[in-house]
């Protein structure tokens, strides 16, 4: 048995009310932070995303060198970490810390040997450093509050320009990098500042939706732009390659493009209205493509040629995707940790957000119910929701849970079977049909036809017979060392897979109430999901300890480990296709990505 990587589905960049995202682009594809990981997202092709996870603490913006050998990330512990970006191994080529709080921003210098990295610190707001060495290179001062951003020009004599929280903008000599002179010509907070491919001019945006030009070399105030100008907060600015053209995104939910010797707008588009559609973020992708950011997380995709909107719109999650379950054609939905759930395409990497009223906070539990079409969805807004069929949306009726909802699981009858904190509760038709209360406390649960299994915080399985009215418990099966935190039936009904706590797997004959085998145990710590093949041959498993393995029934010392198949915790995996020669699993968990895998059963 063996596997291979075969695609990842990234996250979009994590937003945030009143701040501006830092987005940057190479070769075609772009590049932003996540959580604590690092993306490097091709729009072109979703699938074939990079998703660097070296961090320790959550990161703030990466900017990949003019070489294009190099990235440097940096996160919220005021560390920047270099890593290689060719080859799959993402080596590390050093590790500086910087300064003792938030970095905001970092640029490179046009020889892809100097960084500049600003933000919030303790002691200082800037620091310029050798990116093989960390030694200094220069001093970044002039400014009392944060720095939001830091653009250096790539050509000789170099310039460095900072835009902070205290409205003015400090022009830097280099190198090394010294104060020159400070520049007021904003009034409230420098959200961004930019400097052209040429290095004749950069650009400043800010909080009091102004936008200024200025010279490269010197520094001085060339003009501002002020014809049919944005109505609110300008969160960034961004250069076309050939340096004429400038396109600002803004909080007043329009991006518009400049044209940077007359100063005039040529085009504004306008992405709707309220909160979700502020744009926080951009980058000029390639020659054509400006992609801005909502803070909804959306990618918009805007093409200077096209006007009125964009050409491509690109959604995806933004927290940690903590359920899935498939809803056909190759396609399957993931439940998010923000309540939102996406349906995901293995085939071509699209992800698409179901429409309706979802769920308001983390996705605790989805499942498909057999000949209907539908799914249904439990989250820790205590509601049981409901999804229509193929995916297409949810559906107005839902239905209160007594208590916080820890997992579902459908009968064949169509009964939805919720384990709550102390109870458990059936819905039918978005109706309560059932409530118990039993001795032990409820921690997963699965069905398979009219038995219904629920694990338990006693550690062990709770067989029960369900006609429909009344749920009998008929045996309980015990093998598992800890909370069982997972339960699947294998889709001919015979075995019982139960993960628990303490990382072990319990395989269990249904008819014979039997352990078949208790070695399944190579994870550490708790399982959060299981997945059978359709043959009922083969379940993968996925567990906080980041780990994926897949078992085989017929031969239970033999198994597939992926490790560190999900940095920060793998929480569900699933089945997209599968023959008696292997299928492709996917993998989801804590860094919010969707992984593919091709496994090969008989190598």
């Amino acid at each position: 048995m063996s596997f291979k990587k075969s695609g990842i589905i990234a996250p979009n960049p994590i937003t945030t009310r009143g701040v501006s995202t830092k987005l940057s682009a190479s070769k075609g594809k772009i590049v932003y932070a996540n959580g604590k990981a690092v993306i490097i997202h091709d729009l072109n092709n979703p699938l074939l995303a990079t998703a660097y996870s070296g961090h320790v603490q959550n990161t703030t913006v990466a900017r990949i060198s003019p070489s294009g050998y190099y990235c440097a990330s940096a996160d919220v512990g005021g560390t920047v970490r270099i890593w290689d970006t060719v080859g799959e191994d993402q080596t590390l080529k050093g590790e500086y810390k910087v300064m003792s709080g938030r970095i905001n921003d970092l640029d490179w210098d046009g020889e892809s040997k100097r960084i500049v990295a600003v933000g919030d610190g303790r002691e200082k707001f800037g620091h310029a450093f050798m990116m093989d060495s960390g030694s200094s290179t220069g001093e970044i001062s002039g400014h009392s509050k944060a720095i939001n951003s830091v653009s250096i020009r790539h050509q000789r004599p170099y310039r460095a320009a900072t835009a902070a929280d205290d409205g003015s903008i400090v022009f830097h000599q280099g190198v090394p990098f010294k104060y020159d002179r400070s520049i007021k010509t904003h009034t409230k907070f420098v959200q961004d500042v930019r400097y052209a491919a040429s290095g004749d001019h950069f650009a400043s945006v800010g909080s009091d939706g102004k936008i200024f030009v200025y010279d490269g070399k010197t520094g001085d105030t060339l003009g501002e732009f002020t014809e049919n100008g944005h109505k609110g907060s300008i969160m960034a600015c961004t250069w076309s390659p050939d340096s004429k053209s400038l396109a600002t995104s803004s909080a007043d939910c329009t991006v518009k493009l400049w044209d940077v010797e007359t100063r005039k707008a040529t085009t504004t588009w306008t992405l709707g209205s309220g909160v979700n559609h502020q744009q926080v973020g951009n980058v000029w992708s390639g020659e054509k493509d400006i992609v801005s950011l909502s803070i909804s997380g959306d990618l918009n995709v805007f093409d200077p040629r096209v006007g009125d909107k964009p050409t491509r719109v690109y959604r995806a999650t933004q927290k940690s995707i903590t359920a899935t379950a498939t809803s056909g054609h190759g396609t399957f939905l993931g439940g998010a940790a923000d309540g939102r759930v996406f349906s995901f395409s293995g085939n071509t990497g699209e992800c698409t957000s179901l429409e309706g009223e979802g769920h308001s906070n983390l996705v605790s539990g989805i499942a498909s119910v057999a000949g209907e079409g539908k799914i249904v969805s439990i989250g820790y807004d205590d509601r049981v929701r409901e999804i229509g069929a193929d995916g297409q949306g949810f559906l107005p009726a839902s239905a209160p849970t007594s208590f916080q909802p820890r997992s579902l699981a459908v009968a064949a009858d169509s009964t939805v079977f919720v384990a709550e904190i102390n109870t458990i509760e059936a819905f039918r038709s978005n109706q309560r049909v059932l409530q118990e209360t039993p001795k032990y406390a409820p921690s997963s649960v699965a069905a398979s036809q009219s038995i219904v299994a629920i694990g338990g915080e006693d550690q062990k399985i709770h067989l029960n017979h369900w006609d429909g009215k009344v749920l009998k418990e008929t045996d309980v099966l015990e093998g598992n060392k800890g909370v069982v935190s997972a339960l699947a039936f294998s889709p001919d009904g015979n075995l019982l897979a139960a993960g628990d706590s303490s990382g072990r797997i319990a395989l269990f004959d249904v008819k014979e109430k039997k352990l078949i085998t208790s070695r399944w145990s190579f994870h550490s710590a708790r399982v959060n999901s299981i997945a059978w093949t359709p043959d009922s041959l083969y379940c993968a498993s996925a567990s906080l300890d980041t780990h994926v393995y897949i078992w085989s029934v017929a031969k239970p010392m033999k198994n597939i480990a992926i490790k560190n198949a999900v940095p920060g915790g793998a929480n569900a995996v699933l089945w997209l296709e599968s023959s008696d020669k292997g299928g492709k699993l996917t993998g989801t968990g804590a860094d919010a990505c969707v992984r593919f895998w091709e496994v090969t059963f008989h190598a």
